[in-house]
Formats: C-alpha cells, sequence, structure tokens
C-alpha cells in the first residue's frame, strides 16, 4: 500500500477538496483524510501511478506538493537535519561576508557548490578565507540581527521528540551557529565546522577535519547505531549538492525548497510547503502537533 500527500503553503492554504477527489478518482485511491483544513490532505493507493511525476509537475504550477510513498514505516524515528537555508532562511556565511563587505563574491561561490558545481571543501576555504580578520563579534551580531528560523521547524522537532523521535542538525556551516540553533530549536545533538579564530579576529580557516558531504553520511550511521535504529528509521531533510548522500540513505529524504539538481535526484521534494510537511509525510495530522 502506498499513501499519496498533497500540501501546500500554511500561509496561501488553497488545496481544494475538488482537486483531491479528483485525482484519488483518477487513481482508484481510498477515501480522503484531511491532516489540516486547506493546506494537506493523503489517501491511501494501492500501486504506484505510472504519470506520478507528470501529476506533479502539473499540481507545481497550482503551488502544492505531492509525494507518494509506501504507507508502511513512514513514521520516523530520527530527524537529521541541514541547518542554512533549512532550519533557517539564510547561509550563515554569506551572512558574514556581507558584514565583511566581500557578500556578492561569497554568494555566487555558495550557490554554485550548493548545486554541485564546485568541491564542497574548496568552497568552503576559499569563502573562509576571504572573512579572515572579521571580529569574532559579529557572529552574534549576525545571529542577533540575520537569522531567522524557516517556518515549521519548532514544531517539526518537538512533534517528533514528544513522540519518542531523535533530533539531530548536521550542517557544512559553523559550531557557533549550529549551536545555537540547536538549543532555540530542541535538537538533541549538533554537529558542524569550526570557525578558527585568533586575537579575537576570525582567522580565515576552519578546523579540520571539514564536514562536509561524507561526514553527513557518516553522522547518519554514527547516531543511528548509537540509538540502535535502522536508517531506514530516519527522515533527512536538506537543500543543497553536499546533503544528497544523507538524502539518498535515510528511509526519506526531502528536498526542501532545494537546488534543482537537488530535487531530481530525491523521491520527496517539497517546494510550497513549509517544515511541517515532513509531519504531513509521516502522517500526523495538524491536531497532532506538540506546542512550542
Amino acid at each position: 500500500m502506498y499513501v499519496a500527500t498533497l500540501l501546500t503553503s500554511p500561509k496561501a492554504r488553497t488545496l481544494e477538496a475538488a482537486l483531491l477527489d479528483s485525482l484519488r478518482n483518477a487513481w482508484g485511491g481510498g477515501d480522503v483524510v484531511w491532516l489540516a483544513e486547506a493546506e494537506a490532505a493523503e489517501f491511501s493507493l494501492t500501486a504506484l501511478p505510472d504519470n506520478r511525476w507528470d501529476v506533479w509537475a502539473d499540481l507545481q504550477q497550482m503551488g502544492v506538493d505531492l509525494v507518494i510513498q509506501p504507507e508502511q514505516g513512514r513514521r520516523k524515528k530520527m530527524l537529521l537535519a541541514d541547518m542554512d537555508s533549512t532550519m533557517i532562511q539564510q547561509e550563515c556565511i554569506d551572512e558574514l561576508a556581507d558584514m565583511a563587505g566581500v557578500g556578492a563574491r561569497v554568494k555566487d561561490i555558495t550557490a554554485r557548490a550548493m548545486n554541485g558545481e564546485l568541491d564542497f571543501e574548496g568552497a568552503l576555504t576559499e569563502r573562509v578565507g576571504l572573512l579572515k580578520g572579521l571580529p569574532e563579534g559579529i557572529i552574534q551580531q549576525v545571529l542577533d540581527e540575520r537569522i531567522t528560523f524557516m517556518p515549521g521547524g519548532a514544531e517539526l522537532v518537538a512533534t517528533m521528540r514528544a513522540n519518542g523521535g531523535y533530533a539531530a542538525l548536521v550542517s557544512g556551516g559553523f559550531t557557533a551557529f549550529t549551536a545555537k540553533v540547536a538549543a532555540a530549536l530542541g535538537f538533541d545533538e549538533n554537529h558542524a565546522n569550526t570557525l578558527l579564530v585568533e586575537d579575537g579576529k576570525l582567522s580565515g580557516d576552519v578546523g579540520r577535519p571539514i564536514l562536509g558531504r561524507q561526514a553527513k553520511v557518516d553522522a547518519l550511521e554514527r547516531i543511528t547505531a548509537k540509538l540502535g535504529i535502522a536508517e531506514a528509521d530516519v527522515i533527512a531533510v536538506g537543500d543543497g549538492a553536499n546533503d544528497l548522500g544523507m538524502l539518498g540513505r535515510a528511509g526519506t529524504g526531502v528536498a526542501l525548497h532545494a537546488k534543482p539538481s537537488v530535487a531530481a535526484e530525491c523521491e520527496v521534494r517539497i517546494n510550497h510547503g513549509d517544515l511541517t510537511a515532513l509531519l504531513y509525510v509521516q502522517g500526523y495530522a495538524k491536531a497532532d502537533f506538540a506546542a512550542v
């Protein structure tokens, strides 16, 4: 058995019953179950529709995300999340670079690296080198003035943990940011790169080894082994090329507002919903969300 989940932006809330009924009838699905009025709904299927990606593309034009997955085992025991442009709405290194007056140059490198056009480690060290000499206090200033959480993140973490789940934040960014973001959102642990500081200023380098694509896979293996769960029990979320390893290994890998080259390699693509979409695809209704 499979389940088809349709969802839209929580702000737009434009999901219509007529659309659900039409698609359910075309595919011979089960009864529609509303997870959130005008926002998310699902129905069961006995087989994967041959035209699902054509329908997905049509729904994208309507502002609706479609996810079809096996019904069994879809509720996960662990969340493994990227940070930049996933749990927060910014790229921390871009914000630091903007403060340093090299924002445009660094943003271009970031975009190319996240799209898989550049080697992640080389791109990271090049960008960090451009931050050399920035006062260490600029990190707190960026946190206070420029960093905003992705909508739905607090609900996602709180609801999964309230149901016995574990939450890990694994970023190719920096511990100075992941520590604060993880604490604010309730993650159980966080891992990232360390910006090196000398005499109160950024040295222009990061600690080794650099946490990149493979390190996220390593974290998936290490944490699941520690918890005694299978990789199939994990839902992972990210947006960049360095997330593809963990997205491919996790039971459910979610490309959230991802670069096109990244989304193309993932079965679960969320372009209109926010992070609560990860709860809806697991079968949680809005009434099940933990209070935050």
